[in-house]
């Protein structure tokens, strides 16, 4: 079983938050695939189903986000799921808007409810993160991402998470390149793989310029040398 939850706090008054784009994920994902309906479990809600023939378990942290680690330890016990069958979808501040990576443990970057998974489960599971942009003061970052998404965000916004809910299935096949690409040209960013292929010509050393032969200036090959060019 593939573990998969989104992050956020709970309640009418956070839904709208940038801090809340995992919940918002979960919720597209589980929409699209049919999944069933959300109860509640584990002090999180969750939703069971299949993401291309793979079991498939989605959940939302009720905890609030400092405390997210609680709630994703007590469904993995239960459900006896490994650290590699944990994904992990949430904002992050240092990805510009409309940007998604993937990548398999590492630090918590300073995200309160990564630092609570951390603590709680251990750091070798997969992280989705969602770029929300950066206020551009650290000052600013609090209110800034309990704040709601404006609405000039939508134009990425409801793309991103229908792009997400749409590569999702390559994430139940650990394909996270495959996903990350899929993502990207569901965005109209292009194909990732190619964009970041190195170009043939930087394998090609240039030629060296040949290096001009010493000639000697004493000597029996100097004599000859003198008695041939007259020098």
């Amino acid at each position: 079983m593939l573990l998969i939850a989104g992050l956020g706090n709970p309640g009418p008054k956070y839904a709208k938050n940038r801090h809340n784009i995992g919940f918002m994920a979960a919720d597209a994902i589980a929409r699209r695939h049919n999944f069933a309906p959300w109860q509640k479990k584990f002090s999180a809600e969750i939703a069971e189903g299949k993401l291309d023939g793979e079991r498939v378990l989605l959940l939302k942290p009720q905890t609030f986000m400092n405390d997210s680690g609680r709630a994703v330890g007590e469904a993995m016990r239960f459900h006896k799921i490994e650290l590699p069958d944990l994904v992990v979808i949430y904002d992050e501040l240092d990805l510009a808007p409309n940007k998604l990576r993937v990548k398999s443990g590492g630090g918590s970057g300073g995200h309160n409810g990564i630092r609570s998974i951390d603590a709680h489960c251990g750091k070798d599971y997969r992280r989705v993160r969602v770029g929300i942009g950066h206020p551009g003061s650290k000052d600013l970052v609090y209110n800034y991402v309990l704040g709601d998404f404006a609405k000039t965000d939508q134009h990425w916004l409801d793309p991103m998470l229908d792009a997400i809910s749409d590569a999702s299935p390559l994430l139940a096949k650990n394909d996270d390149a495959g996903f990350m690409n899929k993502v990207a040209v569901s965005l109209g960013q292009g194909d990732q793989r190619k964009a970041e292929a190195p170009k043939a010509e930087s394998h090609i050393r240039q030629a060296r310029p040949a290096a001009t032969p010493k000639v000697p200036e004493t000597g029996p090959m100097a004599a000859m040398l003198k008695k041939l060019f007259g020098k």
